[in-house]
């Protein structure tokens, strides 16, 4: 099959919402300001008549709020309300895309907003996902300096836009070779060395892989990537990623309701949002050792999908009973942190859309963290403090460990109680990462349900902000150890 690339997945043309320029440049300005001093600013940039005008507009510069005036020589421009104190927030930007017409603009903020809070949330806000032929988007665009069309704020939107993509494409159209093909084009453009297995290869190597696809007519297959970045060398420390690519789950057998099932072709969430964390150590180029490993694979329905009751024996060598054909993304795991396990990483870390019980826990929004150092947990919630981009850690209770226990293998794939499900399927994946391994599980949706600023409804990258820079934070201090 021809390799198609990543433009082919959407005919959206959110990458058009920046032009590089100076402020000279801009057609119109937007005012980011506060309630308590909006009025003076706007009156010596605008002029007295701009302010009559937004107060009888009942404008009063509270969180988000937008409004576009003119002043006395009729030129355009807009005001939005951000918070009051500095606070992390680059999704309140994302507003503007929605609202302003069609021009560059240039956007005003007090010294204490980050310009890269301006153009992640003016990006993230023009996202559109679109197949329709007819499609040419059009709207306002960023004005930019120079630097900043290259710079860290451009490529994290870069990597959310990956994401998106990814997630958003329907499965007819990104299968598990075509998410591995994407996977090698993002890859190998950085320089990696990337492999696909499949056929008998995939078989020996990931049984529980081939187990969890084989029901499907489009063939699973593994991503392995390595990359290391211009300053690594052989002691430089060493993270593996791992991600849940199913590109479509029917459930199986355990057939899930039609409702359920709307949803699924962003099952391969984790994946894409791996793929997209990698893209963006890549593009930073981190002085570290990176591997990369995704299990790209559908459950479906036929004659040869996997049986409720069958008995694998995975990669570690430990039997896995199927007690649930419809958790099927633990089993496509275990076997490649096994694997990303044997090369002993200095942080080994995996992503998945997993469980809808880490969803009743913790809502859409929040991604459930489970790692068994506190160290290392710690570091990903100061992460996710300082990038205003939050997960939530859940415990890996032990006690609950014997709810796997099966009468005929060495583990079950779900649990024997309807309870903690998130917690239980966080246990299974223990089973097959080493004790003294550091070891990062993140459970997340993936998906926004409704459209907000900066996210609409659709594919989403939850947490990448905080997990790149719990990285960075990781890197420091393997570097001051």
């Amino acid at each position: 099959m021809a390799t198609r690339d990543l433009k082919n997945l959407s005919y959206s043309h959110y990458s058009d919402c920046l032009c590089v320029g100076n402020i000279r440049q801009a057609q119109y300005k937007v005012y980011a300001v506060r309630g308590a001093d909006w009025k003076d600013k706007i009156a010596s940039q605008v002029g007295e008549k701009a302010v009559s005008f937004a107060e009888n507009c009942g404008f009063t510069a509270k969180l988000g709020q937008t409004l576009l005036l003119a002043d006395e020589k009729e030129q355009l421009h807009a005001l939005l309300g951000i918070p009051e104190q500095f606070v992390r927030d680059p999704y309140v930007f994302g507003v503007l895309p929605q609202v302003l017409p069609k021009g560059d603009w240039w956007v005003d903020t007090p010294k204490d907003v980050s310009r890269d809070d301006v153009l992640l949330g003016f990006c993230l806000g023009a996202y559109h996902y679109t197949l329709k032929e007819e499609s040419k988007i059009t709207g306002p665009r960023l004005l930019i300096h120079k630097k900043e069309k290259n710079g860290f704020a451009y490529n994290m939107v870069r990597s959310f836009w990956l994401a998106r993509d990814l997630i958003n494409a329907p499965a007819n159209i990104l299968g598990p070779l075509e998410l591995a093909q994407q996977a090698c084009i993002v890859l190998k453009s950085f320089g990696a060395k990337v492999k696909i297995i499949h056929g008998a290869a995939l078989t020996k190597a990931y049984p529980l892989v081939a187990h969890v696809g084989q029901g499907s007519s489009r063939d699973p297959c593994v991503v392995v990537g390595r990359w290391c970045g211009d300053k690594a060398h052989k002691t430089s420390p060493m993270i593996s990623l791992v991600g849940k690519g199913v590109c479509f789950d029917s459930g199986g057998y355990d057939l899930k309701s039609s409702s359920a099932m709307l949803k699924m072709k962003k099952d391969m969430g984790g994946a894409a949002t791996v793929l997209a964390l990698a893209r963006l150590i890549m593009a930073q180029n981190l002085p570290i050792r990176l591997e990369l490993r995704l299990g790209c694979v559908e459950n479906s329905v036929s004659g040869n999908a996997m049986r409720p009751l069958d008995v694998v024996r995975s990669r570690a060598g430990l039997s896995v009973e199927i007690g649930n054909t419809d958790a099927e993304g633990r089993l496509v795991l275990a076997d490649l942190l096994y694997e990303a396990a044997e090369e002993k990483p200095d942080l080994l870390l995996d992503i998945a859309t997993l469980t809808g019980a880490a969803r009743i826990a913790l809502g859409p929004d929040l991604p459930a963290l489970f790692c068994r150092d506190d160290e290392t947990a710690s570091i990903f919630y100061e992460a996710s403090v300082l990038e205003a981009d939050p997960l939530w850690r859940l415990p890996l209770w032990s006690g609950y460990d014997q709810w796997l226990k099966s009468p005929v293998a060495d583990i079950s794939n779900v649990s024997s109680r309807s309870m903690a499900g998130a917690i239980t399927a966080a246990l299974f994946l223990e089973r097959f990462v080493q004790p003294d391994q550091k070891w990062v599980h993140i459970d997340s949706y993936a998906w926004n349900d409704s459209s907000r600023p900066a996210r609409p409804e659709g594919g989403e990258a939850h947490a990448l902000r905080t997990i790149f820079k719990a990285v960075c934070m990781f890197l420091r201090k393997y570097e001051q150890s």
